[in-house]
């Protein structure tokens, strides 16, 4: 057989062309189901991990994925994921956080799956929490991870399936976008609990995030739009692009260092970088081609080769991924959808709004992917969440367009379907 794992840069090259085939060929298919190239990137992390090419192959995986290439892969991915985070707080538009409906709807998109997640983490507790991880924080952890809508992959469903009319695309983005900000700093909680020692150690890390936050928005912030409006258009375009890396990987430095995850650094930085003029731009332009497109599927595949299916080998697993399931899609559907009727939109409107609210996708890897680092999850429930997150994110678009159909063949609306005024404006 061919040995190539005497020459690490060919293997990393050999995995980054293996990654980028599969997942457009995979995307061939599930395109045709109305799915995006994020769906087919997930799948393809999965089938070229030990659950697909390793139960058909296991040679194929030893000779792709060895394990001393690991590190370099998941550098990759961990720097790929860095510029991605900057680039969903640079996309999230602060003005979508107005609106008393939209708080309500997303806030009880929140609070009911954390609450039902952390439920299901108190009754996994004696079977799946592992030994030396604080009790608190596998439960708070699996209630997090309920909690998680992914925002970057929701855009994209709306943007490329023209599922519902632009109004109800608004409420469900803008309640999405409210949502990963308090998820996030429930999870920036959940991670300080994993990684302080006591509760001095927990109060001593919120005050340095809290600290962290203030910091960014009151000296930061204004700092980055006075150097945005006065000096960064006369900056040649790379010396603007290398500041603003340099400040992302010092942010990013700065939340690793006070206790919880580069990730939150970068997605700060993003939230609070000016939007307007050419500096905004010419970052998106220059870093989306290199983390979306190359890097990304990086992590996914990284993702792909943490989880094997075969640990789920036992019936009673898989009730427990059935359990998770269940969970997961009464807290966000059933949170959203009852939330979004209170605020005058119909049921089947509400619905549509709870459907979309349910996709986890991207968002829910990385925070499982954090879990696995800080050890507070174990290889299996790693698994049963991935599975859950494929589901769900995967049955959005099928599922939508059962329940709210409301684009017909022409392109044209359906009549009647609006959601209601209470809304307010888009």
């Amino acid at each position: 057989m061919l040995q190539i794992g005497h020459n690490s840069l060919v293997v990393l090259i050999a995995q980054i062309c293996a990654i980028l085939v599969v997942s457009r060929l995979l995307w061939l298919g599930l395109a045709r189901m109305g799915q995006p190239l994020v769906i087919a990137e997930m799948v393809a992390g999965v089938a070229l991990g030990p659950s697909v090419l390793g139960a058909l192959w296991p040679q194929g995986v030893e000779l792709l994925f060895p394990q001393s290439s690991l590190p370099a892969l998941k550098g990759l991915s961990q720097i790929g994921l860095v510029l991605f985070m900057f680039l969903v707080g640079l996309e999230l538009d602060l003005r979508l956080l107005r609106g008393r409906a939209y708080v309500v709807v997303a806030q009880a998109g929140i609070i009911v799956p954390f609450a039902l997640g952390s439920v299901a983490g108190i009754l996994m507790l004696d079977s799946h929490c592992p030994s030396g991880v604080p009790r608190a924080g596998f439960v708070l952890f699996c209630g997090a991870a309920m909690s998680v809508t992914a925002f970057p992959v929701l855009a994209r469903i709306l943007s490329e399936g023209n599922l519902v009319s632009p109004k109800l695309s608004g409420l469900a983005l803008s309640c999405a976008a409210i949502n990963d900000v308090a998820a996030w700093c429930m999870l920036a909680v959940v991670v300080a609990i994993a990684r302080a020692s006591g509760f001095a150690g927990v109060l001593w890390t919120c005050g340095l995030v809290v600290a962290f936050g203030l910091f960014m928005t009151f000296i930061v912030r204004p700092w980055l739009h006075a150097i945005g409006s006065k000096h960064a258009s006369r900056w040649a375009p790379s010396s603007a692009v290398t500041f603003a890396l340099l400040l992302l990987l010092l942010s990013s430095a700065v939340t690793e260092f006070i206790g919880i995850h580069a990730l939150f650094g970068a997605f700060a930085l993003g939230v609070i970088f000016p939007r307007d003029g050419s500096w905004a731009s010419s970052l998106r332009e220059k870093l989306e081609a290199v983390s979306v497109i190359l890097l990304m599927p990086l992590f996914f595949a990284y993702s792909g080769l943490q989880t094997e299916i075969a640990l789920l080998s036992e019936p009673r697993e898989w009730v427990v991924v059935i359990a998770l399931l269940v969970c997961a899609t009464l807290g966000k559907f059933g949170g959203t959808a009852i939330a979004a009727r209170v605020t005058g939109l119909g049921w089947r409107e509400a619905g549509a709004v709870g459907i979309l609210m349910n996709t986890r996708g991207l968002m829910e890897l990385v925070v499982l992917n954090i879990g696995t680092e800080l050890g507070l999850i174990p290889p299996a429930v790693f698994s049963m969440l991935v599975v859950t997150a494929l589901v769900t994110t995967v049955a959005t678009v099928p599922v939508l367009r059962w329940l709210y159909p409301r684009v017909v063949e022409d392109g044209q609306v359906s009549p009647g379907r609006e959601p209601s005024a209470a809304l307010g404006p888009s």
